[in-house]
Parts: structure tokens; C-alpha cells; sequence
């Protein structure tokens, strides 16, 4: 019994080996963000003179957080994206949930071919410029935050994981309810949610993410300043470089390395909030993958 569980030189090695790569990976995915967190804290002199690995802040200081906030136009992409996010979750759970529940159901006439409709659109779509004349010139939502979030209210793949675990739900429990009495809202809402709520945080999960991160959507929709979300201040900020007028009394020297804090201190204030939120609903993400995955 004791040789059984003696491993072979080989799956030392091997064992090792995977180690060694996962601790690789580890620092390859987590330097990054510990780079821009350090960053954020340096003295923007010292950190634009600095060269090699960045372990510890050069010169600490909060400078650029303080900058950060006083631009009006962080705290109002803040709050716009809130909207977005808690707004426009709120109504993809609930045309994903009314969608997945009557295509989960037996009996409901047409549901395959209805799948099939719904299956074409991920791998086929009208393009950008059809899109944009349906939001901008057909339902009239250019310059509007609902442009951000009417035109995606269900998700293809979200619909699919949805209806796959309302499926799971079995139909004797339905029959039960509707000798009750209950009608498809209160079966739906009172019965197939609470049971199904590993798989509404998945939906959760994937909807705010996906809201908090967008950017594209409000380049294209949107143009006045005060409606513009946090992400795509961040892409200005990052990409067009315009830090000049954040960088307050510095010096025309100084106003790049200024530029540089600021950049990383944005990041940091773009990123955490989302960060604070997915390890309360990580534990639920493989399960609702592997509900989409194993049944069809």
C-alpha cells in the first residue's frame, strides 16, 4: 500500500515543472497592475527618471489621485457609468430571463427554429453602419445613455447559459405551481429565478462587466461631454494624452511627467471599483459556464 502512492521521478519533474509556469503566469498577469498601482503613488519626476523594475513607489504621494478627482469630468463619467451599469443590467436580466424562460419551456410551438434565428446572429450581423442608422436616425436614441443599453439588451450567449439552466428546472414543479394557479410572471419570477440565482449572478457578472468596460458605443452615439461614460474619459486620457489641463500650476517641464501619475492614478480609480465587486461573484462563474457548456 505505501508504493502505491510513491511518484515516479518523471512526475516530479512534470509537477515541478507546472509550478514553475503557473507561478510564471502569476507574475506575468499580476506585475502589470502592481506596475500601474505603484505608479499611481510615485512622485511623477522620480517615476518618469526611473528605469528597470518597479517594486516600491518613487517618492509617495497621492498627488495624482487628488487631480484625478478634481476633474469634473471623472466624476461625472462615474456617474453616468453607474447608470449604465446598474440601468442597463437590470433590463438585460430581465429580457434575457422573459426570452430564456419561454424557450426553455416544452410545449412552446416554433422554439427550435426561434433558436436557430438566435444562434445566426452571433455569427452573422447587419454591421456597424445599419446599427448605427437603427439607433441614430430610426429609434431616435443618439446622444442618450439609452443608446448604450436598449440596443444590447439580450445577449446571444448569455440567452443560451440562461435557458439551459431554466431547462434544468424540472416540469413537475411547473405543473404544481399552475394547478396553484400561478400564471408564467409568477411561475418565472417566484419559482425559476430563486432557483436559478448561482446562474443570475453569472448574468450579473457578465452584463456589468460588460457595461463597465464599453466604450466603442458611446464614441459612436454620444456627443455631448456631460453624458460620456468613465471608460471612454479613461480612452481620452490615455490615448489622445489629454492630461495637459489636469496637471494644474506645473511647469510646461513638468506637465508630461505630471501626465504619467495622472495616467496611472485614472487606471487605478477606471479599474478597482470592478475589481471589488467580481470575487463576490467569481464563484459562481464556472458554474454558469459549465451549465452553458454541458447541456444544449
Amino acid at each position: 500500500m505505501i508504493g502505491i502512492n510513491r511518484r515516479s521521478p518523471g512526475e516530479y519533474v512534470f509537477s515541478t515543472f507546472n509550478y514553475l509556469f503557473m507561478l510564471l503566469m502569476i507574475v506575468v498577469t499580476l506585475y502589470p497592475f502592481i506596475y500601474v498601482l505603484i505608479s499611481s503613488v510615485s512622485d511623477s519626476n522620480q517615476l518618469v527618471s526611473h528605469t528597470g523594475i518597479l517594486l516600491t513607489p518613487q517618492g509617495f504621494t497621492f498627488n495624482a489621485y487628488t487631480k484625478v478627482f478634481q476633474n469634473p469630468n471623472i466624476m461625472s463619467g462615474y456617474l453616468n457609468t453607474l447608470i449604465i451599469v446598474l440601468g442597463g443590467t437590470l433590463i438585460n436580466l430581465f429580457m434575457t430571463s422573459l426570452g430564456a424562460y419561454v424557450l426553455s419551456r416544452k410545449g412552446v410551438p416554433w422554439t427550435r427554429y426561434v433558436m436557430l434565428m438566435i444562434v445566426f446572429t452571433m455569427f452573422f450581423s447587419g454591421g456597424m453602419i445599419p446599427v448605427y442608422l437603427l439607433v441614430n436616425n430610426w429609434l431616435h436614441l443618439g446622444n442618450t445613455l439609452l443608446a448604450l443599453i436598449i440596443p444590447g439588451m439580450v445577449s446571444t450567449w448569455n440567452l443560451i447559459i440562461l435557458r439551459t439552466s431554466f431547462s434544468s428546472i424540472p416540469d413537475s414543479l411547473i405543473e404544481s405551481a399552475r394547478i396553484d394557479g400561478a400564471q408564467d410572471f409568477t411561475i418565472l419570477f417566484r419559482i425559476v429565478i430563486p432557483l436559478s440565482l448561482p446562474v443570475m449572478a453569472v448574468m450579473i457578472l457578465f452584463y456589468g462587466v460588460g457595461h463597465w468596460n464599453a466604450w466603442f458605443g458611446a464614441m459612436i452615439y454620444l456627443r455631448d461631454r456631460a453624458l460620456f461614460p468613465l471608460q471612454l474619459i479613461l480612452r481620452e486620457i490615455l490615448i489622445q494624452n489629454s492630461t495637459a489641463y489636469m496637471s494644474g500650476d506645473a511647469s510646461a517641464g513638468d506637465v508630461e511627467a505630471v501626465g504619467e501619475s495622472i495616467k496611472y492614478a485614472t487606471i487605478i480609480v477606471a479599474t478597482l471599483p470592478i475589481l471589488a465587486v467580481y470575487p463576490f461573484l467569481q464563484k459562481y462563474f464556472v458554474k454558469g459556464v459549465m451549465i452553458g457548456s454541458v447541456k444544449g
